[in-house]
């Protein structure tokens, strides 16, 4: 659980204990600062540290349960921060959070990972490569820590423009199921937007104490500077979200006139259908007629006056020819053939 320990003087490393005790030991010794960082750690690991360094039960209990917004606490001499890092998984194109508990005090720093990132090793390194920075204490190892927070924000801004560009040639190609990947990729920065406005919170506040408590002016130019590198980030994931809105509308309009054009086509087909149903019909009626003419007379009753006439055949020729004209001029008037 403990991923790397070890114990500064004067901002250079003096040892990497094997296990917290020695550390204990040598921070009291040297007068040092001893900078813990622990990956999902058990009970047992934190109520050690929290006895050695005093930490607050509220602030261990939010450790080890993880799922806590970005915000700023202090407990006494005790200062209690909680990020929330991301990072741009090109794989999946999507994002993915993790959550990292910060305390500080006047000769520790314990960092508390819940998940993949950031990258602390390479916070560390970077760090180590300048003690002047490091002798400045606990404070300078939270900035480091900040700074490469909203540095990791970077990339996953421009993973998710590129996502939103790849979407509006998706909408205007037509593409099927885009709707669904404008949503997802709405709930992402709506995610993103939760885990980085609440820290322009957090770096303010941080920055009045470092004011309050007289941290050094180099300190403080570089946190204003993380504090830019945040605003310019919420304020691209800000035009995300009306951008992604604005795609969302316009793909539903799109959808929409498709939709019409389609229940034009239908009607237009349903209709010349129709024409053709008429003109079926109307022939049938009018060669059902003779049909029906013959059938009568086809009957050879005894008593049927018309078999017998001289005149018969041509009566019922002409009587045929009559019904059909007329229903054909009928059909015709109507517009049915």
């Amino acid at each position: 659980m403990i991923v790397d320990n070890c114990v500064y003087a004067s901002g250079r490393p003096v040892a990497r204990p094997d296990s917290l005790a020695e550390t204990y030991r040598l921070v009291r010794k040297n007068h040092g600062l001893a900078w813990i960082g622990l990956f999902e750690p058990d009970m047992g690991e934190l109520t050690s540290l929290a006895r050695e360094f005093d930490l607050h039960e509220l602030a261990v209990e939010d450790a080890l349960k993880a799922h806590q917004r970005p915000k700023i606490e202090r407990y006494g001499s005790t200062l209690y921060v909680v990020l929330r890092p991301a990072r741009y998984v090109d794989a999946t194109e999507k994002v993915e959070f993790s959550e990292l508990h910060v305390f500080t005090g006047q000769d520790f720093v314990l960092t508390v990972r819940h998940g993949g990132s950031p990258n602390l090793a390479k916070v560390r390194a970077r760090a180590e490569t300048d003690p002047q920075l490091l002798a400045q204490g606990p404070e300078a190892v939270l900035y480091a820590i900040l700074d490469q927070v909203v540095d990791d924000y970077l990339p996953v801004v421009d993973g998710l423009e590129n996502d939103i560009d790849e979407i509006e040639a998706e909408v205007f190609s037509g593409k099927p199921r885009v709707s669904q990947r404008i949503y997802e990729l709405s709930r992402q920065v709506v995610e993103f937007q939760r885990a980085a406005r609440p820290l322009a919170t957090v770096l303010v506040r941080l920055a009045a104490g470092f004011s309050k408590y007289e941290v050094g002016d180099e300190l403080q130019r570089r946190l204003r500077d993380v504090q830019d590198h945040l605003v310019r980030v919420i304020e691209r994931l800000d035009g995300f979200r009306q951008l992604l809105q604005a795609v969302l509308n316009v793909n539903a309009t799109l959808v929409a006139q498709q939709q019409n054009e389609e229940m034009q086509r239908l009607t237009e087909a349903s209709l010349a259908q129709n024409e053709e149903v008429k003109k079926i019909s109307a022939w049938a009626a009018i060669l059902f007629a003779p049909t029906l003419i013959g059938t009568v007379y086809g009957m050879n009753f005894d008593v049927m006056p018309e078999l017998k006439w001289a005149w018969g055949y041509p009566f019922a020729i002409v009587l045929m020819g009559a019904v059909c004209g007329g229903l054909f001029l009928t059909f015709k008037r109507r517009n049915w053939l």
